[in-house]
């Protein structure tokens, strides 16, 4: 190898742009397997009293880290301390005490247990396992006295964190100047690390095969851009690295304002959230409203629906921090990937990705229909934000007059769906004439459009909103919203693409809404290009035959990536 490669390279998935560089932090099978015949001593109520007050350390502990990172982070800890908490483990863990297994291997066969329900029902559900994985290692190292897995808070110089997978846990105290990049072997585009290293502004790549198998304190360079990750690499490739950083530093900050390509086309950029714990990241990367606030996490992983008044409070706090802007409000995406407590299963689903959810449980359930649209209508009343209303998982004309007749009903005036069935793409000129507005979910589309499960790490390679087929379908909407004189955003992690979200932009797409963090780089990408290459660009995409081909072909018609390192 020569000095630029060092020890080699191997490549993954880029899922967030940029380069980092710094010594491998390997996270990988830190906590042993407990001995399986291990027994405790015979004193059953004192070995199940101790396994109780492990397992309540534990969730207190990610309490705590919640509470310290706030966001959408606590949100998802706060859950993983209730799965913790989940009194079925604890009488499985009990029950295995009580037949004189010893506490910590009791934790390990009980969780073990509940995690494979959770992998075999797909969906929401297998993507806790990780989750679940986590808690049970946290539980048996207070158990026996071994350190707790994680990662550092601090370090000397920033690290390259790199693992099988990441839990919520592991990286929710982490930073910008503690990480230089992520890389897993597992995960796809809409991965948990794909999803925080955004967040973060870290650059990240995934599905990365071998990476654990780096030596620990390898210098590693991370290109989030390409894919590529470079073990050792020599003093030129990261000086080169370290160089288009700060050309890319200064290029992120010179483009401000309202999102526009060069020639002055308007596209709004918005900003997607949670709840109002998320507006201050919004805020700060110029925002200009939100186009996606997803608002099932006021729902999920609590015994009772939320009050009216505590729905209206959250929405309100929203619709305050963008006076004069739009904010796009999604109606709770529920059901079988992602399902609440406080309403009865729904009967056995085989492939829960096509089973009820979205609008098709929110039909179900016409009392929390109304109570929701009542809340934002309440909400929005004496609001200056102009606020929009859209349903997801909508495949039909009949779903789309509903949902549109139940928002004027409830008081709303401009309602919406989102476009994730290919069937709703397919005869979107039916569809429009329905409702105000649609909102391309690409994720989901992406995902039915080419049978491939979001959370299946084996199918990763074809959840990408690249393949022609899905540029297809977004041109169909993009162009019958058009041609209704409505509109038509994209919310999905497409629009966090720079290079994508130019591509869209030439389809007719007339907003864009990501992750805050991903705010400035498709600002800068859009303000180098005119609407003529946009449109160059989206034309020799569509004409490609696979992912990668769509992609190197809109790159080759715009010539202002380079500036930023894409």
């Amino acid at each position: 190898m020569g000095s630029s490669t060092g020890l080699g390279s191997l490549t993954g998935t880029a899922v967030s742009p940029g380069a980092g560089y710094g010594p491998a932090h390997v996270l990988a099978g830190e906590i042993p397997e407990p001995d399986k015949e291990s027994r405790h001593g015979g004193d059953a109520a004192a070995e199940r009293a101790r396994a109780e007050r492990a397992v309540e350390e534990v969730a207190a502990d990610l309490e705590a880290r919640g509470a310290r990172a706030g966001g959408e982070a606590q949100e998802v800890l706060g859950a993983q301390a209730l799965m913790a908490r989940d009194p079925s483990l604890a009488a499985e863990v009990g029950a295995l005490i009580d037949r004189g297994v010893a506490a910590p291997r009791a934790v390990f066969d009980a969780f073990g247990k509940y995690r494979d329900l959770l992998a075999a029902a797909g969906g929401y559900l297998a993507e806790r396992v990780t989750d679940l994985d986590d808690i049970r290692d946290r539980t048996i190292a207070v158990l026996t006295g071994l350190p707790m897995p994680g990662v550092p808070a601090s370090a000397a110089e920033p690290f390259v964190l790199v693992a099988r997978d990441l839990a919520p846990a592991d990286t929710a105290l982490l930073s910008k100047d503690v990480v230089a990049a992520f890389v897993t072997e597992q995960g796809g585009p809409t991965s948990h690390t794909a999803i925080l290293a955004r967040a973060m502004g870290v650059p990240a790549v995934v599905g990365c095969a071998g990476a654990t198998a780096i030596a620990p304190g390898t210098p590693v360079l991370v290109d989030g851009g390409s894919g590529e990750v470079l073990l050792a690499p020599g003093p030129d490739r990261v000086a080169a690295a370290r160089r288009a950083v700060e050309a890319r530093r200064a290029a992120l900050s010179a483009a401000d304002g309202p999102g526009a390509t060069a020639d002055g086309h308007a596209v709004p950029l918005l900003a997607n959230i949670g709840g109002p714990r998320d507006l201050p990241g919004a805020l700060e990367h110029g925002a200009e409203g939100v186009g996606l606030y997803r608002t099932e996490f006021l729902f999920l992983d609590r015994a009772s629906a939320p009050s009216a008044k505590e729905q209206e409070e959250a929405y309100r706090a929203v619709f305050e921090a963008f006076p004069g802007g739009r904010v796009v409000v999604r109606t709770l995406d529920s059901g079988a990937d992602k399902p609440l407590a406080f309403l009865p299963p729904p009967e056995e689903e085989p492939n829960p990705a096509l089973g009820e959810r979205g609008l098709r449980m929110f039909r179900r359930y016409p009392e929390i229909m109304a109570a929701q649209l009542g809340a934002l209508a309440a909400a929005a009343a004496g609001a200056s934000a102009k606020v929009q209303v859209m349903a997801p998982m909508v495949a039909t004309a009949e779903e789309a007059e509903w949902f549109a007749e139940a928002c004027r009903t409830a008081g709303l005036d401009s309602a919406g769906i989102m476009i994730e069935v290919p069937s709703a793409a397919l005869r979107a000129a039916d569809l429009i004439r329905a409702v105000d507005f649609f909102s391309i979910g690409t994720n989901d589309l992406t995902q039915y459009a080419l049978a491939a499960d979001r959370q299946v790490s084996a199918v990763a390679g074809l959840q990408d909103p690249w393949h022609p087929a899905v540029l297809d379908l977004i041109a169909m909407a993009a162009s019958a919203a058009s041609e209704a004189g409505k509109g038509c955003g994209v919310c999905g992690e497409a629009a966090a693409d720079p290079v994508l979200a130019c591509v869209l932009v030439g389809m007719g797409v007339t907003s864009l809404s990501m992750g805050a963090p991903a705010l400035p780089w498709v600002r800068a990408a859009l303000a180098r290009h005119t609407l003529g290459e946009c449109r160059s660009a989206a034309v020799a995409a569509r004409f490609a035959v696979s992912a990668g081909d769509a992609k190197a072909a809109a790159r080759a018609v715009l010539p202002g990536l380079e500036d930023l390192g894409l």
